[in-house]
């Protein structure tokens, strides 16, 4: 008897609204590594948003002396680096990880979720982001839920990981690149600590389901690198 197609997500749960666009009917299943017009849609609207929001996040906006110009195009750079090498290789890593198994995926903006990571990057200086997140269907066994899952993080991981020592021993006394990569570390450690989470539907859970010991392992590296890069911090913003 076949199995019921299910629906995941990266970051959070969406309901399958309108507004996520799939398919109707028989899903065709793309080749590995390709790209709907629509999902580059979707992922290129979820950067630029992103990037303005931790842009202003960077660059606090004075009602009376409106933003630093001077600081801007510095909080420019840091959030478009920051957000390509976080959020972009965290959900790519999703989607490819399950292309790989003859599943249907693609990447969905969460406009509300964009949203309101604005008005607080604007607002506040203070940025949470919930933006979409890899939808994917075609009946994936439990295996490959946890292994698609772990792929976000384990990206965000990786990138973390080579990025430390450039920090710590290479850049360290070169402002600009030091603060790029530190930034980029931070960024990289500290999204995969929250979506290792064991809470809802972030990936922490259906890694656990999968295999706890790998979800320990990766937690422990996670929070390592980022306590490290947090106590060594020297971030000029």
């Amino acid at each position: 008897m076949n199995e019921k197609r299910k629906i995941y997500t990266s970051f959070h749960d969406i309901p399958p609204r309108e507004y996520m666009y799939f398919p109707k009917g028989t899903i065709e299943v793309s080749k590995p590594g390709a790209f709907s017009r629509l999902e580059i849609n979707h992922l290129v609207i979820s950067m630029f948003i992103l990037t303005l929001s931790f842009t202003f996040a960077l660059t606090p906006f004075n009602l009376r002396l409106g933003f630093n110009l001077y600081n801007l195009p510095y909080g420019l750079t840091l959030s478009f680096i920051a957000i390509t090498t976080a959020f972009f290789f965290h959900e790519i890593s999703h989607k490819f990880m399950a292309q790989k198994y003859g599943l249907w995926a693609e990447y969905r903006m969460f406009p509300q979720g964009l949203l309101i990571a604005f008005i607080l990057g604007l607002l506040s200086g203070f940025v949470f982001a919930a933006p979409g997140a890899v939808m994917f269907q075609g009946g994936a066994r439990n295996y490959e839920t946890g292994r698609i899952a772990m792929a976000g993080p384990m990206a965000n991981i990786i990138i973390a990981l080579i990025t430390l020592p450039l920090y710590l021993f290479v850049f360290y006394e070169t402002d600009f690149l030091s603060t790029i990569t530190g930034f980029i570390c931070y960024i990289n450690a500290f999204l995969a600590v929250f979506n290792l989470l064991p809470f809802g539907p972030l990936d922490g859970t259906k890694i656990i389901r999968w295999n706890a010991t790998i979800w320990i392992i990766m937690l422990i590296l996670s929070i390592t690198v980022f306590t490290v890069t947090i106590s060594n911090t020297i971030f000029a913003y």
